[in-house]
């Protein structure tokens, strides 16, 4: 009988083990960890897995977050600046292998045969900004602009390979101003945030007047290290875990899309030697899911969506470096396929 029990211990001590970890206790093991501050959404096949706030918005001041608080979502901006471009398309006011220069006649001589298409996928060889201006002052788009003149060229013959280029969403965001005859923060507000009832989303942009709703971006030491450039169509969009589902929704749900369009959003490019490259119309897509990361100052995120059900991890934390984003994911992944 003794031996029996010790079996039957034994194999529900196993059964325990490889279940493991509930997607929630992941998140507040990262908390306890000191490495998650911020909100975390998980949706599997429309069931809510997970929903919480945990830490502060504002360290100082010892103000607790809420799932109302936006949070910079950095570059989770594309995909939405992606859509706007697809939006205009659906418009007739452009097609994806128009020329950019053919909307933005004051880039610089080498990039007049660059498309809309190849800035949309990061294969236009525009050097990319980010690592090269200060950013530690309030660079604009026209600085971004002034930036792309001074370079020598292209960085490669465009459609030759893949190359992340922030540079080349900001040009997209200055198509979006010039076909619109809106800013860039009006047009996401009256062509998505607003359809949407995305009511906690905006643009941080010159004339903004943040919200003290708001979180403030830390460093991993809960340093001030908040966001404050001033660039639209690469990284300025504040959001929430609810506000960025909604966005799911939509595109799954064809509301802002026509069906084609739904459809090339994640289509990979053909380079020129024949080879897929990994990122589509504003979103990274690999297995059946479209990902996209974002990082600045005091702020990680994290937006994965298995596009084969309705099944997504977002993730918003403003205490930049001490957020693993990657490993992160990699648990939450592997929680949704162990438990049922």
């Amino acid at each position: 009988m003794r031996k029996i029990l010790f079996i039957f211990s034994s194999i529900l001590l196993i059964l325990i083990s490889c279940k493991g970890k509930s997607e929630t206790d992941i998140v507040l093991d990262f908390h306890k960890k000191g490495k998650l501050n911020g909100n975390v959404l998980i949706i599997k096949e429309g069931k809510v897995i997970c929903d919480t706030a945990l830490g502060f918005k504002n360290f100082e001041e010892k103000i607790p977050l809420t799932k109302e608080t936006p949070f910079c979502i950095a570059s989770i901006t594309k995909p939405f600046t992606a859509v706007g471009i697809m939006l205009l398309q659906q418009e007739h006011l452009l097609s994806y292998d128009d020329k950019a220069s053919h909307y933005i006649p004051e880039l610089p001589a080498y990039s007049q045969n660059v498309t809309i298409r190849q800035l949309l996928t990061h294969t236009s060889g525009l050097a990319d900004y980010e690592n090269i201006l200060n950013l530690n002052r309030k660079i604009t788009n026209d600085d971004v602009l002034s930036f792309l003149k001074k370079q020598p060229g292209l960085r490669f013959s465009s459609a030759s390979r893949f190359e992340y280029s922030n540079s080349a969403y900001i040009i997209l965001g200055r198509i979006i101003e010039t076909l619109s005859g809106q800013t860039y923060s009006e047009f996401m507000k009256n062509k998505i945030f607003t359809p949407l009832k995305m009511q906690h989303s905006f643009v941080y942009d010159i004339k903004t007047i943040p919200p003290t709703s708001r979180a403030k971006g830390y460093d991993a030491n809960k340093k001030p290290d908040d966001y404050d450039l001033l660039t639209t169509g690469d990284g300025s969009i504040y959001s929430t875990t609810w506000d960025l589902y909604k966005f799911d929704q939509a595109l799954r749900k064809h509301q802002l899309l026509n069906k084609t369009n739904s459809k090339l959003i994640y289509e990979l490019p053909v380079l020129k030697n024949g080879k897929f490259s990994e990122y589509a119309f504003g979103w990274y897509v690999s297995d059946n899911s479209a990902m996209h990361t974002g990082g600045v100052n005091g702020f990680r995120c994290i937006f994965w969506r298995n596009l084969n059900s309705n099944t997504c991890i977002i993730a918003l934390t403003n205490q930049g470096d001490a957020f693993p984003v990657y490993k992160f994911l990699d648990a939450e992944k592997k929680a949704l396929l162990r438990n049922p």
